[in-house]
């Protein structure tokens, strides 16, 4: 029974880590840009892994893709692939997981192929965790080393090294914002961290729910069938195998 939750629970919280993941993928504002100091009516710019955008001071909101593949970071291209490898290896240990609950039927599957399945998933949830924190943790590292930098240096040139990953300039303005951390970012940590631990709980619970074999490797005993009419005798006598038919 305490597998059987584990083993749920698990699936329940990769689930929800992954539409995280997801979520923080499509949206746009992985970095903002610092409005400490700023007037209320200035542009404000935010970014993600695809598109940059800018908040007008008329209240409208413009983005901008980030075209093609070259001219960016490696950094950036980073992010972008442990994100997506993240995501596609969290979307398939879901379905992994979901075959292996016991409440879902198909057809005659026994326990211990339910079993690997599950500790599968829970090893391919655990990697698609480890991608969705590392895609985060590099990203908001070069969100802290380019504040760093501009806050020391104002005219060193905000967001140096994620300038070329999508335009980080400032847009419309001769000064080059600050720029902190977004929602995106804590999205994507969080889901990152669900399907870490719902992989764990995967993986614990695959000891549960192996079936448990018999500790002696007897074979188990079928009495012979009688017939009335007539039955084979084998008697040994001198060493002699003879057949004796009643």
């Amino acid at each position: 029974m305490a597998s059987t939750m584990l083993q749920t629970g698990g699936f329940v919280l990769g689930i929800i880590g992954v539409v995280a993941l997801i979520a923080s993928v499509a949206m746009n504002n992985w970095s903002s840009q610092d409005r400490q100091g700023d007037v209320v009516t200035s542009v404000y710019t935010y970014k993600g892994l695809w598109r940059n955008c800018e908040v007008t001071t008329a209240g409208l909101t413009e983005c901008r893709p980030f075209y093609g593949l070259l001219g960016y970071s490696g950094s950036f291209q980073a992010v972008r692939a442990l994100m997506i490898v993240g995501i596609v290896m969290g979307v398939i240990s879901a379905l992994l997981g979901l075959f292996s609950l016991k409440c879902f039927r198909m057809g005659s599957m026994e326990d211990s192929p339910r079993a690997k399945m599950t500790l599968t998933a829970g090893i391919m949830f655990i990697v698609a965790g480890i991608c969705g924190i590392a895609g985060a943790s590099i990203y908001a590292n070069q969100i802290v080393a380019s504040f760093m930098r501009t806050m020391y240096n104002p005219n060193y040139g905000g967001m140096e090294g994620m300038g070329q990953m999508g335009g980080m300039g400032g847009i419309g303005g001769s000064s080059i914002p600050r720029y902190t951390f977004g929602p995106a970012l804590f999205v994507a940590w969080i889901g990152g961290a669900l399907v870490l631990l719902g992989g764990i709980l995967d993986c614990v619970a695959y000891k549960g729910l192996v079936p448990e074999k018999s500790s002696y490797g007897a074979v188990a005993y079928k009495a012979p069938s009688h017939s009335n009419t007539s039955s084979v005798h084998t008697v040994k006598e001198g060493g002699r195998r003879d057949q004796k038919y009643v």
